[in-house]
């Protein structure tokens, strides 16, 4: 396989001698018709990878703030299908790789082959599944290789070295660290053992490093040095954009 799309957004921003940015955003928020130009808004603002989050009912790994944006967009009637036929409508506009961040329910009911196959129409570049562990991922890895995505990693702070190890044998894209033990949010600081498990992921993976969950600001970044490569931001931003902002100001904090 060729060096994925994701992977070459990451070093450009590394080569810039910047940290890659990678915005969150739920697929339809704050409403059907303005999401598309906050995403982008967030492309020409400089995120490097945009992650695009699909509602789900029972979204299990986020916080409050992510939980409600997701609950808002289904009962506007946000869906996988339409928000694949929307970016399918787009597809070449936007300069940042796009993933799909979701749980496995709606990709399984979609089925697994013809979302790979939709994805990819879309300009979809991968794949992140909170609720898919690594010894059940097979399926969505085989239907997701066929066509060139990627299926991106999330490891934390529990994660022993032996899995550390098993996750970076099949890792394309980036690996994506979750800061905290818990759900999204953003935190006024991390656990000081961060460092400690960045440091072995760094040893272990061969792909970039991106940090997420609990992240409000590019300050919290500085004591990580070489060991992150990228940052993820989505609960600053949803409360940014639900308090009358816009991604095009927001991202502004984060052009350092």
């Amino acid at each position: 396989m060729s060096q994925s799309l994701l992977t070459t957004r990451m070093m450009e921003a590394l080569s810039a001698g910047r940290k890659a940015l990678i915005p969150f955003l739920p697929g339809g928020f704050p409403d059907k018709e303005r999401f598309f130009d906050e995403l982008a808004a967030l492309d020409a603002g400089g995120a490097d990878i945009i992650e695009i989050g699909v509602p789900f009912s029972d979204p299990v790994a986020d916080g409050p703030v992510v939980e409600q944006a997701s609950l808002d967009c289904l009962l506007n009637g946000t869906c996988l299908s339409w928000l694949l036929h929307e970016l399918e409508k787009r597809k070449g506009q936007y300069r940042a790789g796009l993933v799909l961040m979701g749980y496995y329910n709606p990709f399984l009911q979609y089925g697994l082959d013809q979302l790979a196959e939709d994805a990819a129409a879309a300009g979809v570049s991968g794949f992140i599944v909170p609720d898919v562990p690594l010894e059940e991922s097979g399926p969505l890895r085989a239907a997701l290789d066929k066509h060139n995505l990627d299926l991106i990693p999330l490891v934390g702070l529990n994660t022993s070295e032996e899995r550390l190890a098993a996750y970076a044998k099949d890792a394309r894209g980036y690996v994506y660290f979750v800061s905290v033990l818990g759900t999204t949010g953003m935190r006024e600081s991390l656990p000081t053992e961060i460092k400690e498990r960045l440091t072995a992921v760094r040893r272990l993976f061969k792909v970039p490093v991106a940090l997420g969950f609990g992240i409000k600001s590019p300050d919290q970044l500085t004591a990580f040095g070489d060991l992150v490569d990228g940052v993820v931001f989505g609960s600053a931003l949803i409360a940014h954009i639900k308090a009358g902002g816009t991604a095009a100001e927001f991202m502004l904090r984060w052009r350092v």
